[in-house]
């Protein structure tokens, strides 16, 4: 299989190199291919994403995105694309699906252990380089007004929707809404009237529904009752991000953009530019993520190998004196990966 790999900014270089190691110890057979992209890619050849990167990872039967430091970078007339916001829309990557679970051996800051998956709606909402066909959805009519158009479609709401129900047959069986129709009660509505129509063709899954910041809230007091959570694009990320640091840290956390044809794993947390180079970046975000991918490329039910990943990070953080600097640790990227390569041998 083809892996199209995508170093980026700040400490993607660094956790990009770990985690394709790691894939290859486990000897599955992967080709890699590797692209420049960002601000490299921005002073050699005047565009943060060149084209024709974008053609290579149509092709391929998955991605590697490291971080991106797109908010150094210029207007997309400049040569400013985000690289990440534009896979996600060319490649129609509409499910952004991020697990949070509690790891023995790691601080849990809420007060039930958490084991559930936020599945985000990723190519609408309020983002303003996603939902325009021409144009940005925030404007200026004034100087001293600016106004931001959220875009909601019963498309994607309908897959998104069936996105999150098809994964909590695979787990507990229970799928939660996280909306703010009591406010914006035409969106909101919107979203809550197609994931209902779904949930009639799920009867074994439980379905609620949260406000949003009572989830917001909820994920505090009582996590342990949330196994699969859908919900529009910025109140996933919002909430997402949450998750992962009630789990111990956002380094922890594992993340894809799915479609019904292409995949990428992505690290959830940004570029760290001012650790860059210092042997101190957590690969571990980042390992998790091409696991899951793995996963959405069904390599696990022709080969488990991928498994020991997650196994071995377990292992790992279990133990206070082989995680990294940023968990406690004493560990840099490198000597943590090694450490790593000898779990997964």
């Amino acid at each position: 299989m083809k892996i199209v790999v995508l170093p980026g900014d700040g400490i993607g270089p660094e956790i990009v190199d770990a985690t394709v190691k790691v894939l290859r110890a486990l000897d599955l057979g992967l080709d890699f291919e590797p692209h420049e992209i960002g601000l490299a890619a921005l002073k050699a050849r005047g565009t943060t994403f060149p084209p024709e990167v974008l053609e290579r990872c149509r092709a391929a039967d998955g991605i590697i995105l490291g971080p991106v430091s797109h908010q150094d970078y210029p207007p997309r007339a400049q040569g400013g694309i985000n690289p990440s916001g534009e896979l996600r829309i060319k490649l129609d990557l509409y499910a952004n699906v991020r697990p949070s679970r509690s790891r023995e051996g790691m601080p849990h800051y809420g007060r039930t252990p958490m084991d559930l998956v936020m599945v985000r709606e990723n190519t609408e909402g309020f983002y303003a380089d996603r939902n325009m066909h021409v144009g940005v959805g925030e404007f200026m009519p004034t100087p001293e007004m600016a106004l931001a158009v959220r875009k909601v479609t019963a498309p994607a709401c309908d897959r998104i929707a069936r996105h999150a129900f098809e994964l909590a047959m695979q787990r507990r069986r229970k799928v939660s809404a996280v909306h703010k129709q009591n406010v914006m009660r035409i969106s909101d509505g919107l979203f809550l009237e197609r994931v209902r129509a779904v949930a009639k063709d799920f009867p074994d899954v439980a379905y609620d529904e949260q406000l949003v910041d009572s989830m917001a809230a909820m994920l505090v007091r009582d996590a342990a009752r949330y196994d699969v959570v859908v919900t529009t694009n910025m109140f996933g990320d919002i909430l997402s991000d949450e998750a992962a640091e009630l789990c111990g840290s956002l380094g922890l956390a594992g993340s894809i953009n799915a479609g019904d044809k292409h995949c990428m794993a992505q690290a959830q947390h940004g570029s760290a530019p001012d650790i860059a180079g210092k042997d101190m970046a957590n690969p571990t975000s980042l390992l998790l993520s091409a696991g899951m991918l793995l996963e959405w490329l069904s390599i696990r039910h022709r080969e488990p190998r991928y498994r020991r990943v997650d196994r071995a990070i377990d292992t790992l953080l279990a133990d206070p004196r082989r995680r990294t600097r940023d968990l406690g640790g004493s560990l840099g990227t490198r000597a943590f990966t090694q450490a790593l390569l000898t779990e997964v041998d």
